[in-house]
């Protein structure tokens, strides 16, 4: 089974950058569709950025943009660098995955999820 480790979240003012990273294991990503969620409180969890197995993304209006996806199989770790950051993208953001060709729109099809990170975008 796939393991996903999110880090890199922090606190940082508006108009600041991040880059969250994603290390999995367990199994190649080349099998599975991967991405990036976010959790804000109060609030349900939402899809970031999606990104298929031949490379497609999929991103949020809210994000478009902004956010940059990428991936480097050589070290197992999916990336999700964060610019012009808001006070609204202040949320716990989580990798996920599911061994789908194609990228669910389901957030509950995705099988296999990190602990989260937490961004806080304040001045």
């Amino acid at each position: 089974e796939l393991q996903l480790v999110e880090s890199g979240g922090g606190s940082v003012p508006p108009g600041g950058s991040l880059r969250l990273s994603c290390e999995y294991s367990g199994a190649t990503s080349t099998s599975y569709c991967m991405g990036w969620f976010r959790q804000a409180p109060g609030k349900e969890r939402e899809g970031v950025v999606t990104m298929d197995v031949d490379g497609t993304t999929n991103y949020a209006d809210s994000v478009q943009g902004r956010f940059t996806i990428s991936q480097d199989r050589a070290l197992n770790t999916l990336y999700l660098q964060m610019n012009t950051l808001k006070p609204e993208d202040t949320a716990m953001y989580y990798c996920a995955a599911v061994r789908f060709w194609r990228c669910p729109a389901r957030i509950d099809q995705y099988r296999f999820w990190g602990q989260g990170t937490q961004v806080t975008v304040s001045s």
